[in-house]
């Protein structure tokens, strides 16, 4: 049985090997943890340099749309996205399509995509626009109606996005997955061949429109701004990595402990423990020895107890 200062005896101390394998394992799980810490770190500055971008541009002024997109294949820069730009132009109300899965404040339903041809010095370019929300409709495989855009030339504020890459998701006819303006131009009842050629890696999110439409669709939210949980995680992760090498240290200093311990005599842990009084006690409870008796008397002593 176990007298508490060896630890568990039955297993006995452990060698040189075993230590050096848990220092590895310590080392590597310390590793693993923070460069977890480091990729949450780095999601959490992706994320507040977004966040940064939405708050300089969504509100910033309107801009004519060419000062960004300059003709046809231009893409928008990283720093302009959410850009407010400002187009004039038709839209292309036959070819109007509809993005799904893509909720809106919890709210199942679809965006509607409408092709705008606007008016640049020069050329014109086909963009995509988002002009809004509709809720599912009675059947759940589409909206009721979808609310046609203005017709006529139109002047659309829209703040620009970069083109989503194609999907690979199977949609019902006039439907997308994706923002992808190549996708969204195919979807349509006659494809994408009538704007070959003048189309633009972006599309937008429309703002505001003039003339106002008779049915206006739900408005799109701001962007969120959240900055999520990437932050904690991470120092929760470097915390980990304290705790493994904080606990290889802890069992080491353990049973380096409960190895000392095993050197101890009991009366050294007598003594450790306070007990020293009591102990003096017990020996002063003792009888003294009488020295001055001899042999025989000790054997007469006996004899006449087995008398007795």
């Amino acid at each position: 049985m176990s007298d508490g200062t060896t630890g568990d005896a039955s297993r006995g101390p452990r060698t040189t090997r075993q230590w050096v394998v848990l220092a590895v394992a310590a080392v590597v799980l310390a590793a693993l943890c923070l460069v977890a810490g480091r990729w949450q770190w780095n999601r959490a500055e992706a994320r507040n340099a977004e966040i940064d971008l939405v708050n300089a541009n969504w509100s910033a002024p309107a801009v004519p749309v060419d000062e960004i997109l300059d003709g046809p294949g231009a893409v928008v820069p990283g720093s302009e996205i959410w850009q407010r730009v400002e187009l004039e132009g038709e839209y292309v109300t036959d070819a109007t399509v509809l993005l799904r899965n893509r909720p809106v404040g919890g709210r199942g339903g679809y965006h509607v995509l409408v092709p705008f041809e606007a008016r640049l010095p020069g050329q014109d370019v086909v963009i995509v626009i988002d002009r809004g929300f509709v809720p599912l409709g009675r059947d759940a495989a589409g909206p009721d109606a979808v609310p046609a855009p203005p017709s006529g030339t139109v002047t659309v504020v829209a703040s620009l996005r970069a083109d989503e890459p194609p999907s690979d998701r199977g949609a019902a006819p006039g439907q997308v997955q994706a923002i992808s303006t190549e996708q969204v131009l195919a979807a349509g009842p006659d494809g994408g061949a009538w704007a070959e050629g003048r189309t633009v890696g972006a599309y937008g999110a429309l703002r505001a429109e003039e003339p106002a439409p008779e049915t206006a669709l739900a408005a799109l939210p701001k962007p969120d701004t959240d900055p999520g949980s990437h932050l904690s995680y991470a120092f929760q992760w470097g915390i980990f990595a304290i705790g493994a090498i904080g606990g290889y240290i802890l069992l080491w200093r353990r049973e380096r402990g409960a190895l000392r311990g095993e050197t101890v005599s009991a009366g050294d842990l007598l003594l450790a423990s306070g007990d020293q009084s009591d102990a003096d006690g017990v020996r002063a409870r003792r009888p003294a020895r009488d020295r001055s008796r001899t042999a025989e008397d000790e054997e007469d002593a006996l004899i006449e107890a087995q008398l007795h």
